[in-house]
């Protein structure tokens, strides 16, 4: 997937004329200075070209409103009037570069290919420091996700509003946080997120809300401010909120009820502006029934619910997610340029994703780092097939009902294990390889690696077998329905 840039520039000549020297990237256009915020919010551009003189406001006026939504994209100013002091207030309000009209394309695109790989290398040092930030792109494709999109803009509009995120392990909830966080009118403010399973108790209480010097052995002697007071004015995300302990859902109540909060041993109420952003991959009405969870917290965490779907429930975000994060990781990983063979690309339609988008992205990594040339290869995956479902538990029996076990059927002769058995008459080579295969996937226990290695084939050919005789299990199912 190419980098993108947009255009906010009101004369057609000049964004036709950028338009054709980035044929390799992909050009956003906008004339006014709020459409070009709009796609800035909405479009996740790499870099920005702005013109110093638009019909609704000037550019570098406008820098300052791209900055509040993401602080690291790079802003390059346009004009057709330059002089020392507009460079310098331009360079003051944090303006990569500064270009006068007419410019050459040459001067162009060195300017913007430079800025461009500043970006990737510095996303490749935070990402190696554990210090990754900046804008997150969600991708959605497909209908299920569209959705899900239109509601996180909706939510955002209203900027004060709980919102409870669930979904599976994996489906990229904290993206979906950092989304609304970013499309608010919070978004100049602190994002910032704690996992509510990762620490006992009382760290938990303390990194929420802080605490005042002495209130426990081992506690700062200076105090420390709690995340709900470093996100003041800004959004706070629980991460695995059903883990939190029933005795900190009070006073997590009393935050989303009253907007207020006392440090851990202090004495004086603590006033706050915050959005509560909550996720969960657990069904909390199951906790609630449970009584391991409050139903009043329970509600008011529910205002807007937002549900992930996952991964394998929506397979057209499955080739354009891999290629999104294909286009981060491989910079990153000092292998720019990297793509993914037509076998592969089939490889990801045809496997569950049990892991969502974060198994989806450690593949890709794997894959990235072990593949030999620039082309990734199915087998350089190495997807997890050992991850299967757990057995159907039994039918329950109703207490103190009789249970009658019903007389055996005469025992069919002993067959030697791994027999294959063909219908009656069965004669057709594609029906009889079909079963083979299927054959070889049960025996297998649904590992496509030992299911290959049984039929003596490669994983690649497997793929394809399989997405050929799907069809035709679906026909036969429809044929005894019928």
């Amino acid at each position: 997937m190419p980098d993108t840039i947009l255009v906010i520039d009101d004369e057609p000549s000049i964004r036709h004329a950028i338009t054709r020297a980035f044929a390799d990237l992909t050009v956003l256009e906008a004339e006014t200075v709020e459409a070009g915020l709009a796609a800035v919010k909405d479009k996740y551009p790499d870099l920005v070209l702005i013109d110093q003189r638009l019909p609704d406001g000037e550019g570098l006026a406008t820098v300052a409103r791209i900055r509040a939504i993401d602080a690291e994209l790079p802003v390059v100013l346009l004009t057709g009037h330059g002089s020392v002091d507009l460079a310098v207030e331009a360079l003051k309000q944090g303006v990569s570069d500064f270009l006068e009209k007419p410019f050459k394309i040459e001067r162009l695109r060195t300017t913007v290919n430079l800025l461009l790989e500043r970006q990737r290398l510095g996303r490749q040092v935070a990402r190696l420091s554990g210090k990754a930030t900046g804008r997150h792109t969600l991708v959605a494709q497909s209908g299920a996700m569209r959705k899900v999109m239109a509601l996180v803009k909706r939510v955002a509009a209203v900027p004060s509003t709980t919102v409870l995120i669930q979904g599976d392990s994996g489906v990229g909830k904290e993206l979906i946080a950092r989304s609304i966080h970013e499309r608010s009118a919070r978004s100049d403010k602190q994002f910032v997120a704690i996992n509510c399973a990762a620490l006992s108790e009382h760290l938990l209480e303390a990194e929420l809300f802080g605490y005042e010097k002495g209130a426990f052995t081992g506690a700062d002697a200076k105090g420390k401010a709690g995340l709900f007071e470093v996100a003041d004015g800004g959004t706070i995300f629980l991460d695995e909120v059903g883990e939190m302990p029933i005795q900190l859902q009070t006073k997590l109540l009393r935050v989303l009820q009253e907007r207020r909060f006392r440090r851990v041993g202090g004495l004086a109420d603590i006033d706050v502006d915050v959005r509560v952003v909550a996720a969960t991959n657990r069904d909390l009405r199951v906790e609630v029934a449970a009584g391991r969870f409050r139903t009043d917290l329970y509600f008011r965490l529910r205002v807007v619910p937002v549900t992930v779907p996952p991964l394998r429930d929506r397979p057209d975000d499955i080739l354009p997610l891999a290629d999104h994060l294909l286009k981060r990781l491989a910079p990153e990983l000092g292998r720019p340029g990297m793509t993914l063979s037509p076998a592969t690309r089939e490889a990801m339609l045809t496997y569950a994703w049990p892991g969502n988008v974060r198994e989806l992205a450690n593949a890709l990594e794997r894959a990235v780092i072990s593949a030999e040339g620039s082309t990734i290869q199915a087998d350089d995956l190495v997807m997890d097939e050992s991850i299967l479902p757990p057995p159907a538990p039994p039918a329950p029996v109703a207490s103190g009902a009789p249970v009658y076990a019903a007389p055996a059927p005469p025992a069919a002769p002993a067959l030697p294990a791994g027999t294959l058995v063909l219908p009656p008459n069965e004669r057709n080579l594609a029906r009889i390889e079909a079963l083979v295969v299927r054959a070889a996937m049960e025996e297998a226990g649904g590992q496509k690696s030992r299911a290959a290695d049984m039929l003596g084939i490669n994983r690649t050919t497997l793929y394809s077998k399989l997405k050929d005789i799907q069809p035709a299990a679906a026909g036969d199912n429809a044929d005894a329905a019928g």
